[in-house]
């Protein structure tokens, strides 16, 4: 038995040409990876392990700019990524880590 202490959601937040995802949509991971295209989902698995695992990238961004990053291991923490697809499709997902209460029991080590 293991313990989950963060809660990690997605949302699209650019979606430029992207035929797949629309910005606003919103998924829980893991419980929604079959519903994510998977080059976004391989672009985001490293970040989300990271984040999953109470660890923070230490890169900022520009202050000001729709990707300033929000930092505190003890509540939320977002991270940007951009899908690698290709195409001109330009999707960028926050991604939203948030510290549980009372961490949850799982069913794996």
């Amino acid at each position: 038995m293991g313990k989950i202490n963060y809660v990690i959601e997605l949302e699209i937040f650019e979606a430029g040409g992207c035929e797949v995802h629309r910005v606003g949509e919103k998924f829980r991971y893991p419980e929604d990876m079959g519903k994510i295209c998977p080059w976004l989902l391989d672009s985001i698995n490293s970040v989300v392990r990271v984040l999953q695992f109470g660890g923070t990238l230490p890169w900022r961004y520009e202050r000001n700019t729709p990707y300033e990053k929000e930092i505190d291991p003890e509540g939320i923490t977002t991270e940007f990524v951009r899908c690698p697809d290709p195409t001109s499709s330009s999707v960028v997902v926050k991604i939203t880590r948030r510290k549980l209460d009372e961490p949850k029991e799982v069913g794996w080590a």
